[in-house]
């Protein structure tokens, strides 16, 4: 994959689906974290719109039973990276995305404020695609190219910041197939 660009938040090769979801990052925030999240809608199913439903505060809570649970959330993510390896883009990196919840990081909380999520269309139970794999290591260089702060260590998963209420991206990730190697 050629190398990403980065213009004025948003990422030149990605379909921009915009939420309202979003605020501003604390001032004099530096952005050096990125969270590695899975999620599929309805769970366990690929492809549709369902995602770009939640994120936009349009998702149908008749569509399917699972819905009528979340309808209500006001989340989003900077990115998704379908099983495709199209990328969505839902907000500009300098915003603060609200993807992470109930969050720490090194003793840092609210990783919302810090990090940039980047969604894996997926599940803890199933395995990623190749091309998933490719497109994430390809969107993490242009990410770090971008925010410098960012490091070989704070590339991490939604389990590793909100442990025991998060378990994504799942057992089934291969971090060493984007250069990550995780802590014990």
């Amino acid at each position: 994959m050629r190398q990403l660009m980065i213009d004025n938040g948003w990422l030149v090769a990605a379909q921009q689906v915009p939420s309202p979801n979003y605020d501003d990052r604390p001032a004099n925030t530096v952005i050096s974290l990125l969270v590695i999240h899975a999620i599929s809608l309805p769970p366990g199913e690929f492809g549709g719109e369902d995602i770009n439903r939640l994120f936009t505060n349009c998702l149908d809570p008749g569509a399917h039973p699972y819905f009528s649970e979340i309808c209500h959330l006001q989340v989003s993510s900077h990115l998704l990276i379908r099983r495709s390896g199209e990328i969505v883009q839902y907000v500009p990196f300098d915003k603060r995305a609200w993807h992470a919840g109930e969050s720490c990081y090194r003793g840092r909380e609210n990783c919302n404020d810090f990090s940039i999520g980047i969604e894996l269309e997926g599940t803890d139970e199933i395995a990623y695609e190749d091309i998933q794999y490719d497109v994430l290591q390809t969107v993490i260089a242009a990410i770090r190219n971008a925010y410098p702060h960012i490091g070989e260590s704070d590339v991490v998963g939604h389990c590793d910041i909100a442990p025991g209420r998060k378990t994504d991206p799942g057992p089934l990730f291969e971090w060493q197939r984007i250069g990550v190697t995780k802590p014990l």
